[in-house]
């Protein structure tokens, strides 16, 4: 089934609509959706390795405005819709240490944060219930998030065809370190904040 799905991801990352899909995933990952868009973003750059530095920045783009709309649901919405996410992850407590550190530590917080596996979504609403500076946010999610995108698009162009090898011989084991780092990031943020 996964691999079905990665065939496909690969098909949508040659046709004419890959950069509009990168962009919905990099905007719903940032506020709300656990999906990360580094596979979409590898996949376009796989494809179609000239368009990998416009693949990055419209990654980069659609993730901070994705992230403006998680820190509006953490300052204005975070009853109605922020509450049932952390909910549904079960970190309420994680949630409130982090929230403490971006109070004490702020943008930099946000730049160190964005670069692990820890869902992106957290970051941001956090920071919206936090009332981090507005500019101070959207500088921090910028320089975080560019430097992850375009470093996935740099590693990606520069080693595709032997990057493709690898997944395509170890496809299995390659989906199963993917799916372990998202779950580190979760658990990482429950227990460290």
């Amino acid at each position: 089934m996964l691999r079905k799905l990665y065939d496909r991801m690969l098909v949508l990352a040659e046709g004419p609509n890959a950069l509009w899909a990168l962009a919905v995933v990099s905007f719903t990952e940032a506020s709300f959706f656990p999906v990360p868009p580094d596979p979409v973003l590898a996949a376009i750059v796989l494809s179609r390795p000239q368009r990998a530095w416009l693949a990055a920045a419209v990654c980069t783009l659609a993730s901070v405005v994705g992230a403006l709309f998680g820190y509006l649901i953490g300052l204005t919405l975070y009853d109605l819709i922020g509450q049932p996410i952390i909910d549904f992850y079960g970190i309420q407590n994680a949630f409130d240490t982090f929230r403490a550190s971006i109070q004490e530590w702020g943008g930099w917080i946000i730049v160190a944060k964005g670069l692990t596996p820890i869902p992106f979504k957290l970051v941001t609403i956090a920071s919206g219930v936090a009332q981090l500076d507005l500019l101070v946010f959207v500088v921090a999610c910028a320089l975080t998030r560019g430097a992850r995108f375009f470093l996935v698009a740099g590693l990606f162009y520069k080693f595709g065809p032997a990057a493709r090898q690898v997944i395509d011989n170890n496809f299995n084991l390659v989906m199963v370190t993917g799916v372990a780092l998202v779950i580190l990031g979760f658990v990482g943020f429950a227990f460290v904040g």
